[in-house]
C-alpha cells in the first residue's frame, strides 16, 4: 500500500517533496478530534476568533516569500504569481473575518409583544475539499468563513498540491487552539471518506462528476453543501465593441493561469462582422505570451499540472484541427510538459474543445450572425459559472440573458464589495462570499419569546 504522495515540479517531473497519506481508517477519529475541539472553539466570541485568524495571517505573511516559491514549485505558476497568492489570503483573512462577523450577527425583531432574535449559530465540523490550481486560496476562502463562524475544519486537498497545503495548515497551527484545523491527505478515496463521515458541511471546488457523487454520499445525512463546479464560460463580442479592449481580455482570460482556471474563457463567440480583426489582434497578442518554468521570469504561462490534463488538452486541441479549425497560434507541436499558447479559430459546436472544459491555455473563436444566436449558443452548456459580453448598444440586453452566476460588461467578472462566488445551473450548489453565503456556514435560529 502505498504509504506516501509525491509532490512533482510540473515543469520538469523532478520531485518537489512528499507527505503522509492519511489512513481511511483515520479519517473518523479525526473527525470526532475537530467536534471535541469545536464545543470550546465555539464559545469563543467572534472576536477571539478572529484574533486567533488575524495573528496566523501576520505568521502567513512573514512567510509568503518561502510559501510563494513553494506553491510555484509545486503548482507550476510563476514566482511573483505563486508569493502573491500566499500575500493575498494574508491580508484577506482579517478582512474576510470581518465580513463574516457582520453577517452573522444576531439580528432583532418586535411586535405583537413578541421578541425574536434571528441568531447564526455554529454548525459543527466543515469538509473542506480543494484543486490544485490555486491551492491556497481555494483552501483559504472557505476556512476562514468556517473558522470565524465557529466551526472547526478538516481539510483534504489536491493530491497534486499537498505541500502548500500542509504548510498553510502547520502556519494556522501554531496559532490555533489543537483540533481545530487538521488537514487529510490521499486521493479521491479520502475524499470520499470525509464526505461520508460525520462533518457537517462540505466544501468543494471540482469537477461536476466529483461533485455529484459528493451530493450523493451526502444525502445520506443532509449534509449542508457548498460546491464550485467549474465552467465553460463563454465571452460575447458584439459588432460595436471596442476589439483592442475586448480581444486584450479574451488572451488574458484565456492564458492566466496556463488556462487552469475555472472561470477562464473557453469560448469566444465573435460577431462575423468584426471577427477577422479580432482575430488579427488574438494573433498579434498572443505574440506577448510565453511558456516557462517558476523562476523564468520572462514568461507568462508555466507548465500543465501533470501528463493527465496536458494529454486531454493535446486531444481536443488536435480534434478540433482535425475537424477544420484554422490555428493562429499554437497547434498541434508542444514539448514535454507544457502547452504553447494557442489561438484556433473556425470552432464549431461539435467539436470537444467546445463541448467541453478545456483548463488549458486555448483561445478558441467561433463566429456568429445575430446576437440571438450568440445567446443560443453561450447558453447551450450545463456548465454556468461566468460570462462576459463586449459591446455598447444591446450589451446589457445580451448581458441580462447569460445563463451564468456572475456576469461581466466589458470587463471580467470581478466585482466591488464582499460579492458572492457563484455558479447557475451544474456550475455550482450552494456559494460563498457575501452575507448570505457567509451565513451558510452557519445554522440560522429563531428564538422568540412572550414580553
Amino acid at each position: 500500500m502505498q504509504k506516501y504522495l509525491v509532490s512533482y515540479d510540473p515543469s520538469n517531473g523532478e520531485v518537489v517533496g512528499k507527505v503522509e497519506i492519511t489512513p481511511v481508517g483515520q479519517i473518523g477519529p479525526i473527525v470526532q478530534d475537530a467536534r471535541a475541539a469545536q464545543k470550546e472553539w465555539r464559545k469563543l466570541s467572534v472576536d477571539e476568533r478572529i484574533s486567533y485568524i488575524g495573528r496566523a495571517a501576520k505568521l502567513l505573511e512573514e512567510s509568503s516569500t518561502e510559501l510563494g516559491k513553494l506553491l510555484s514549485v509545486e503548482m507550476g505558476k510563476d514566482f511573483n504569481r505563486g508569493m502573491g497568492e500566499v500575500r493575498g489570503c494574508a491580508a484577506d483573512a482579517v478582512y474576510r473575518a470581518t465580513e463574516v462577523k457582520e453577517a452573522i450577527k444576531t439580528q432583532k425583531m418586535n411586535g405583537y409583544g413578541v421578541e425574536t432574535e434571528l441568531q447564526y449559530n455554529p454548525l459543527g465540523v466543515c469538509g473542506i475539499i480543494t484543486p490544485w490550481n490555486y491551492p491556497m486560496s481555494m483552501a483559504h476562502w472557505f476556512i476562514i468563513p468556517a473558522l470565524t463562524a465557529g466551526n472547526t475544519v478538516v481539510l483534504k486537498p489536491s493530491e497534486e498540491t499537498p505541500l502548500i497545503a500542509e504548510a498553510y495548515v502547520e502556519i494556522f497551527n501554531k496559532i490555533l487552539p489543537k483540533g481545530v484545523l487538521q488537514i487529510v491527505h490521499g486521493d479521491g478515496e479520502q475524499g470520499q471518506v470525509l464526505t461520508e463521515s460525520e462533518v457537517d458541511f462540505i466544501g468543494f471546488t471540482g469537477s461536476q462528476k466529483v461533485g455529484k457523487k459528493i451530493m450523493k454520499s451526502a444525502s445520506e445525512s443532509l449534509k449542508r453543501l457548498v460546491m464550485e463546479l467549474g465552467g465553460n464560460d463563454p465571452l460575447i463580442v458584439l459588432e460595436d465593441a471596442d476589439i483592442d479592449r475586448a480581444a486584450g481580455f479574451a488572451m488574458g482570460s484565456s492564458f492566466e493561469n496556463a488556462g487552469q482556471m475555472c472561470i477562464a474563457t473557453e469560448r469566444i463567440l465573435v460577431d462575423e462582422g468584426i471577427a477577422e480583426k479580432f482575430e488579427e489582434k488574438l494573433e498579434e497578442y498572443s505574440r506577448y505570451y510565453r511558456i516557462g518554468s517558476w523562476q523564468d521570469k520572462n514568461c507568462n504561462i508555466g507548465p500543465i499540472i501533470n501528463k493527465k490534463q496536458r494529454d486531454k488538452i493535446l486531444l481536443q486541441i488536435n480534434e478540433a484541427i482535425d475537424k477544420g479549425a484554422k490555428v493562429l497560434a499554437g497547434g498541434r507541436n508542444h514539448p514535454e510538459y507544457f502547452i504553447h499558447p494557442t489561438v484556433l479559430t473556425g470552432i464549431t459546436e461539435d467539436m470537444l474543445i467546445y463541448r467541453e472544459e478545456t483548463f488549458g491555455p486555448v483561445a478558441c473563436v467561433t463566429r456568429f450572425k445575430t446576437k440571438e444566436a450568440a445567446v443560443r449558443m453561450a447558453n447551450d452548456t450545463s456548465y454556468g459559472l461566468g460570462a462576459v459580453v463586449f459591446g455598447e448598444r444591446d450589451v446589457e440586453e445580451v448581458a441580462n440573458q447569460m445563463e451564468a452566476g456572475m456576469v461581466g460588461i466589458n470587463q471580467g467578472i470581478g466585482g466591488a464589495g464582499d460579492t458572492p462566488w457563484v455558479g447557475a445551473k451544474q456550475s455550482g450548489y450552494g456559494y460563498h462570499g457575501s452575507p448570505d453565503g457567509h451565513r451558510q456556514f452557519t445554522q440560522a435560529r429563531v428564538v422568540s419569546k412572550r414580553k
